[in-house]
């Protein structure tokens, strides 16, 4: 089964993506539908990433993206022709690695994905036990005294950097650079609202969980009691 799946309606631009990805050596399927993307989904556990189209036949991709999501599926690039700054926020803000509006280059798109694969194998996994907080990197998950937490992707890639640099001052800079598929996408208040909403998340589950320190003017800290 193919290690990237491709979901879109237009069989050129399919095309033109599997010829791109082929010269990479990254092997690619393509399907047509929602039905067909969920169709493979459900019998292959290989797929290594989504190419998304958002407008389908049977659907807008950003409903199998929010599935994906809620069941810890695997990341997606979200293709759609509209470049409006609103679909790219929703699209992000469900979850997506990445957007990219058509007409594209494949090449370019290729580079891409490229990137979230090799962040998607290079997050560390990193359980320190003192704070209660473990590292699932197998199942892309991060577990508070052994309860899963609801994080979104981009919430999963932050907190593991985290993590990863436990007692060291991660610059937001760094965490831009480490957690996000394109740092120029955001700014840093972009990582200052995705640390309030992990600091939430972690406090849902316990409420006096609060490991991660503000530097000022420089990022944060994950703290070792």
């Amino acid at each position: 089964m193919a290690r990237v799946l491709i979901v879109d309606d237009e069989p050129a631009i399919a095309q033109a993506v599997l010829a791109a990805l082929a010269r990479e050596g990254i092997s690619a399927h393509h399907v047509e539908t929602l039905a067909a993307a969920r169709a493979v989904l459900s019998e292959a556990d290989d797929v290594a990433m989504l190419i998304l189209d958002v407008g389908l036949p049977d659907g807008s991709g950003l409903d199998l993206l929010r599935e994906l999501q809620a069941t810890g599926g695997p990341p997606i690039l979200l293709l759609s022709a509209r470049g409006d700054e609103l679909d790219r926020v929703l699209g992000l803000e469900l979850g997506a690695d990445d957007y990219v509006v058509k007409p594209f280059s494949p090449r370019e798109l290729t580079a891409r994905v490229r990137v979230i694969l090799r962040r998607s194998r290079s997050i560390p996994a990193v359980a320190p036990a003192e704070t209660g907080l473990r590292h699932d990197e197998q199942a892309q998950r991060i577990l508070l005294h052994g309860q899963a937490l609801d994080l979104s992707r981009l919430e999963y890639r932050l907190l593991a950097v985290l993590m990863a640099q436990a007692g060291c001052v991660c610059s937001r800079s760094l965490l831009l650079d480490r957690a996000w598929d394109d740092p120029t996408s955001t700014v840093d208040r972009g990582v200052d609202t995705l640390v309030k909403s992990l600091r939430a998340k972690l406090r849902a589950v316990d409420d006096t969980c609060d490991p991660i320190r503000t530097v000022r003017g420089i990022g944060y800290c994950l703290e070792l009691p």
